[in-house]
C-alpha cells in the first residue's frame, strides 16, 4: 500500500504543518470560521441553547447503542472454543445483558431525579460519602473510560472501513486521529451545532437494526422460529466453567458502556431531569429491544462467531443479500463506530468541569468556551484520545482489554452511593429502591473484577495503574489549590495597598523611535530608570556611549559585554546586582522590552521576538515585574 501511495502521508502531514502555522498568525480569523461566533452567557440557559431529548438521545447515546453491533459477538466468542453446542447461549447471556440494562437504567434515572445538575456516579457518590476518594475513584474511571471510549471507537470504525477499502490499509493510525480532530472541532462549535450533524446516522443505524430485527420476524415466520440451521437449545458442552459464563457475560456486558452519558449531562437537556428520563426510558426499550431480537435471529440462523465476518454482516447477508439493503446497514454499522465517539465529547468535558470546580482538576477546564461548550475539556480529550490512537497504531485489540473496566466501576460506586442515600434519607418505598441498587452494585462489581482478573494480562493492568495515578495526581492538584488559597489569604482589617519604590530599567538595542517611546513611558511611571544595553563585541558598545550622549543622556546608560552573544545570561546577573545592591535596593525592578507588532502577518518571521523568551526567563526573578511596550509598524 505504501507503494502505491507514497506520497499520501507526507502530503497529509504538510497540509497539517500548512493550516498550523497558518493559524498561528490568524487565529482569531480561524477561530470564528471553525468554532463560530461567541454566544452571550446570558443565553447559556435559553431554550436554543439545549436540546429536546427526542434529539439528545442519539448524541449522547451513540456509544451505548452503537454496541449492541458486537455486544452479544463479544460474549459467545469467549464459548466459541469449546464448539457448536454453545451458540444458543448467546440467547441467556444477553438476556442476563438486559436484565442488567434495566437494573442499571433504573438506578440512573433514580440518580437522574435525585441529582438534576448532572455528574452521574460522581455527583452521587460525592453527596454520599464523606472521603472524597471515593468520588475521585468514579471521576477518574469514568474519565479514564471516556479517553478509552473515544480510541477504541474511532479505531475499530477506521479499522473496519480499512477491511473494505483497501487503499485505506497502512493509514489507520493517521485517519484516525484526523477523524478525533473533525468531531473535536464539530463539538467545539457547540452542543446544538454537533446535534445536527450526528443525530441522523444514529437515527438511521437504529432503524437498520430495526429492520434487521423485523426482516429476521418476517423469515422466521415463512421458514419457522425453529429452523433446519437452528442448534439445540439447553445442551451442556463439555468443558464448560462458571468463570468461562462469568467472562462471557462480562464481556457481552460491554455493550452497555455509555450508559452514564445520559446522567453526566443532565443540563444540555431542553426539559431538565424529565427530557434525561425520557431518554433512559426510550433508550433502554430500543437497546433491550435489538439485543433480544439481534440475539435471537443469530441463535435462530446458527451464526458461528468469525474473525473475518462480523455476525452483524453474516446476518444482513441472509436477509438481505450483499446489495443495496446491506450496504447501507454495515457503511452506517462503520459511521455509527466513529459516531459513538461524539457522545464522549459531551460527557467527559461535563465531568471534568464537575471535578474542576471542586478544584481536583485544573480549573481551565471548568471554564465554558466562546460558545459556552466546556471546550478546554474537548481539547485535551481528543489530545488524550490521539496520543492512545498513536501509540497503539489505531488497533483496537490492544485497546479493548483496557475498555469498560473504568465504567463498572463506575457504576459500582454511583449504585452503591444511591443504596447509602436511600438508608440515610429513606422516603417512599426506600425498601424496594435501595435492594435494587443493591442488587446492580453487587452485579457491576462482579463485572468489573471478572474483567480486571480476564483481561489483566491483555493490557487491563495498565488501566489498573493508571487510575490510581489520577486519582493521586487528583488529589495533589486539591492540595495545590489549598495551599495557594492559604498563602494568598488575607486579613482585610489590617493588610492594605502600599507604595512601593520601582526601579525602571529599559532595555535598548540602539536609538530609535521605539527607544524613545519606551523610554517616555518608564520615565512616566518611575523616577528612577536605567537604560540597559548589551553588546556582543568593544566597537558596539563604544558606538552606543558616544550615540547616548549625543542624544543627550535622557537617563542614566548601563553597557554590559557579552563575550557569548547571549542576552538572557548578563541580564539576569545585572538584575541580580540591583536586587542586591546595598542602600538603595528597590522594591520592585521593573524591566521594560519594546515589541513590534507588524502589520502583516508573514512579517513576524522577519523580526527577532526575544521578547517572548526573555519575558519566560525572567519568571525565575521573584521581584523583578516585566513590561511589554508595543511599538505598532505602520507599513
Amino acid at each position: 500500500m505504501h507503494r502505491e501511495f507514497p506520497w499520501l502521508h507526507p502530503l497529509l502531514t504538510c497540509i497539517i504543518i500548512a493550516a498550523v502555522a497558518f493559524s498561528l498568525f490568524h487565529f482569531g480569523n480561524i477561530k470564528r470560521l471553525v468554532v463560530g461566533r461567541p454566544i452571550r452567557s446570558r443565553e447559556l440557559n435559553k431554550p436554543h441553547m439545549k436540546l429536546v431529548w427526542l434529539i439528545a438521545l442519539p448524541v449522547l447515546a451513540a456509544d451505548l447503542y452503537s454496541s449492541v453491533a458486537y455486544g452479544p459477538e463479544a460474549g459467545i466468542s469467549e464459548l466459541a472454543h469449546l464448539g457448536t453446542s454453545t451458540k444458543w447461549m448467546i440467547i441467556p447471556i444477553t438476556g442476563s445483558t438486559v436484565i442488567l440494562l434495566i437494573f442499571l437504567i433504573t438506578s440512573y434515572i433514580m440518580g437522574v431525579i435525585a441529582y438534576p445538575s448532572g455528574g452521574g456516579a460522581y455527583a452521587i457518590a460525592k453527596d454520599n460519602f464523606k472521603k472524597p476518594i471515593v468520588s475521585l475513584v468514579a471521576a477518574s474511571a469514568l474519565l479514564v473510560d471516556y479517553v478509552l471510549t473515544v480510541a477504541v471507537s474511532v479505531s475499530s470504525g477506521i479499522q473496519t472501513m480499512a477491511s473494505s477499502y483497501q487503499f485505506l490499509a497502512g493509514h489507520e493510525t493517521l485517519i484516525s486521529i484526523l477523524c478525533v480532530f473533525m468531531i473535536l472541532l464539530i463539538n467545539l462549535r457547540g452542543v446544538s451545532e454537533s446535534a445536527k450533524v450526528f443525530a441522523y446516522p444514529t437515527f438511521i443505524f437504529m432503524g437498520c437494526m430495526i429492520l434487521l430485527i423485523v426482516a429476521g420476524l418476517i423469515d422466521e415466520l415463512h421458514y419457522g422460529f425453529v429452523q433446519r440451521v437452528t442448534p439445540p437449545f439447553g445442551t451442556v458442552p463439555q468443558g464448560l466453567t462458571a468463570m468461562l459464563l462469568l467472562r462471557a457475560f462480562s464481556s457481552a456486558c460491554s455493550s452497555l458502556t455509555g450508559l452514564e452519558t445520559i446522567s453526566n449531562a443532565v443540563p444540555v437537556f431542553r426539559e431538565g431531569k424529565n427530557g434525561a428520563i425520557k431518554a433512559y426510558i426510550t433508550l433502554g426499550i430500543i437497546t433491550g429491544v435489538t439485543l433480544l431480537g439481534f440475539a435471537y435471529h443469530l441463535y435462530v440462523k446458527g451464526i458461528s462467531v468469525n474473525p473475518h465476518n462480523t455476525m452483524l454482516s453474516q446476518l444482513a447477508g441472509l436477509y438481505f443479500g450483499h446489495g443495496l439493503v446491506y450496504q447501507v446497514i454495515i457503511i452506517f454499522t462503520f459511521i455509527v463506530l466513529i459516531l459513538a465517539a461524539n457522545s464522549t465529547f459531551t460527557g467527559f468535558p461535563q465531568l471534568a468541569a464537575l471535578v474542576a470546580r471542586d478544584r481536583f482538576l485544573p480549573r481551565a477546564l471548568a471554564l465554558r468556551g466562546d460558545r459556552l461548550g466546556y471546550s478546554n475539556g474537548m481539547v485535551v480529550l481528543a489530545a488524550l484520545a490521539a496520543l492512545l490512537i498513536e501509540i497503539f497504531h489505531a488497533q483496537t485489540n490492544a485497546l479493548i482489554p483496557l475498555y469498560a473496566i473504568g465504567v463498572f466501576v463506575a457504576f459500582t460506586v454511583a449504585q452503591f452511593g444511591l443504596t447509602k442515600r436511600w438508608f440515610r434519607i429513606k422516603g417512599r418505598l426506600w425498601q424496594l429502591k435501595a435492594s435494587v441498587n443493591a442488587f446492580g452494585a453487587l452485579v457491576t462489581a462482579l463485572v468489573a473484577v471478572i474483567f480486571a482478573v480476564t483481561k489483566f494480562t491483555g493490557g487491563a493492568w495498565i488501566v489498573l495503574i493508571v487510575l490510581p495515578i489520577v486519582i493521586f495526581c487528583a488529589m495533589q492538584v486539591r492540595k495545590h489549590y489549598e495551599e495557594v488559597a492559604d498563602e494568598l489569604r488575607i486579613d482585610l482589617q489590617t493588610v492594605h495597598p502600599q507604595t512601593h519604590r520601582i526601579l525602571s530599567v529599559v532595555l535598548v538595542s540602539e536609538i530609535h523611535r521605539i527607544v524613545v517611546d519606551t523610554i517616555s513611558f518608564a520615565q512616566s511611571s518611575s523616577q528612577e530608570v536605567i537604560a540597559l544595553f548589551i553588546g556582543f563585541d568593544d566597537e558596539s558598545i563604544e558606538r552606543m556611549e558616544e550615540r547616548w550622549q549625543e542624544w543627550g543622556s535622557p537617563c542614566r546608560l548601563v553597557t554590559v559585554k557579552s563575550e557569548y552573544r547571549s542576552l538572557l545570561y548578563p541580564l539576569s546577573k545585572f538584575l541580580r546586582r540591583l536586587e542586591t545592591r546595598e542602600g538603595g535596593k528597590p522594591d520592585h525592578i521593573q524591566l521594560l522590552i519594546a515589541q513590534f507588532v507588524p502589520k502583516k502577518w508573514w512579517h513576524h518571521i522577519l523580526h527577532n521576538q526575544s521578547s517572548f523568551l526573555i519575558r519566560a526567563w525572567m519568571l525565575r526573578h521573584k521581584d523583578v515585574v516585566v513590561t511589554t511596550v508595543p511599538y505598532h509598524l505602520h507599513r
